[in-house]
């Protein structure tokens, strides 16, 4: 199943996605509810009814009920608030990768645990419009990932239990600023100001039993499910980057585990995989520079398109927009 939330009215709307059109949630049947926060809230109780009402339109017995094209709609974030966002480091490629580019070795914890940071649940967006601050053009990055959304309050999750608390998954845009990024970092704090102004996710969350021809076994010594879901990104028409939500070395059940140790997670939690392999210009800039002393850098700049697709994930599709402020966090520095 696909959920989508819109913009109707000037209010949020849940919806189905079946066949390139639009159903809202309410008018389909009238006990589920018109949010992705209640849907998530009350999952067990409205799964099942979504499902019956999607097979029923499927069927063409739903045809009655008012239906939005997808393409003309007001498209939101599939889960427009979350109760918090995290963000995790599970590809082995991208770390290993950015490591070699900067000639320092591979760091071997990562193969002992997941790791993850929060980012601004708040900042979460949709398609359309990113708004930028002069300092985030100090090398504006893209960063191509997949995310999952809780479906239910759990703490202490094992990793063997950890998928029945994933709702779906979704594209995810972690978009950085990595001058900001960088230089705070230095202080052995953050990411914070680098991260914490966009993190872009959508256009719809697809449940689990959707992506089931898509399974794949996880990696040797690991737990929980994984697919193969080939991942791209474009921008301004030009593919920069591709990789495979397969590819992922930690799976989402492990970070599952490791983010509920003796914490409480609660439907509506957005949790990342972190960057595919290639997934970003800070790793192709460097490794473009290891091979080539010449190689020019490239960052999004004011009017780019980002474009990321995921294999049954559909397309997210961003354009990078100037604030109208100079406004400098780097101007303040105290030399």
């Amino acid at each position: 199943m696909k959920l989508v939330s819109y913009l109707k009215n000037g209010h949020e709307q849940l919806a189905l996605l079946v066949n390139g059109l639009l159903y809202d949630t309410d008018s389909i049947h009238p006990d589920l509810p018109i949010s992705m926060a209640m849907f998530l809230n009350y999952w067990d109780d409205v799964l099942p009814i979504a499902k019956a009402a999607e097979k029923r339109i499927k069927e063409g017995m739903g045809k009655t009920a008012l239906a939005t094209p997808f393409a003309e709609a007001e498209v939101l974030a599939p889960v427009p608030n979350p109760t918090s966002c995290r963000d995790g480091y599970a590809f082995r490629q991208h770390v290993a990768a950015a490591r070699r580019n900067r000639k320092v070795d591979m760091i071997a914890e990562f193969d002992q645990y997941p790791i993850f940071y929060f980012t601004n649940h708040n900042s979460i967006q949709g398609p359309g419009e990113i708004y930028c601050m002069p300092d985030h053009f100090e090398k504006l990055d893209f960063e191509l990932e997949a995310a999952i959304v809780i479906n239910r309050a759990g703490r202490n999750i094992k990793a063997a239990d950890a998928d029945s608390y994933i709702a779906g998954l979704m594209i995810m845009n972690d978009m950085s600023a990595r001058r900001l990024q960088m230089e705070e970092m230095l202080l052995n704090l953050g990411p914070a100001k680098g991260k914490d102004f966009s993190t872009v996710i959508g256009p719809m969350l697809v449940t689990l039993d959707e992506l089931e021809p898509y399974e794949v076994p996880c990696k040797e010594n690991h737990t929980g499910k994984s697919w193969n879901l080939p991942m791209k990104c474009w921008v301004n028409g030009v593919q920069v980057s591709e990789g495979n939500v397969a590819d992922m070395d930690w799976t989402f059940a492990e970070i599952i585990e490791r983010c509920s140790y003796g914490v409480n997670l609660f439907a509506g939690d957005v949790i990342g995989s972190g960057t595919v392999g290639t997934g970003c210009f800070l790793e192709l800039n460097g490794t473009g520079k290891l091979n080539d002393p010449n190689y020019k850098e490239q960052w999004l700049q004011e009017g780019d398109i980002v474009e990321m697709e995921i294999e049954g994930l559909g397309r997210l599709k961003n354009t990078i927009v100037k604030e109208e402020s100079d406004f400098s966090l780097l101007a303040l520095k105290k030399m």
